[in-house]
């Protein structure tokens, strides 16, 4: 049988003086803290590294995310080589 590829979601990023993100195409939220955002799109898991980052606004399901602090790194990543312990921030949620 033929398997089908999903189209990947499209994914934007915009970024404000470093302390200001927004961003679209996040498919997870796989944890956060004060300094460390885990994020999952159909492009890899965005890891975004800073000081008092406060996720200021979530729709899940139009992927939208906007993050303020002092963001200080982002970087992108295959999805198996971050280690999700547990269920994700949704996971838990939807409990």
């Amino acid at each position: 049988m033929e398997e089908r590829l999903k189209p990947r979601q499209q994914h934007r990023i915009t970024m404000e003086n470093r302390s200001r993100m927004e961003m679209t195409g996040i498919t997870d939220v796989i944890s956060f803290d004060l300094n460390k955002v885990l994020l999952e799109t159909d492009y890899g898991v965005i890891t975004i590294k800073g000081s008092n980052l406060h996720v200021s606004r979530l729709t899940v399901d139009k992927g939208e995310l906007d993050i303020d602090g002092e963001i200080q790194s982002m970087e992108y990543s295959k999805a198996s080589e971050v280690d999700k312990k547990g269920e994700s921030l949704l996971g838990r949620l939807l409990k």
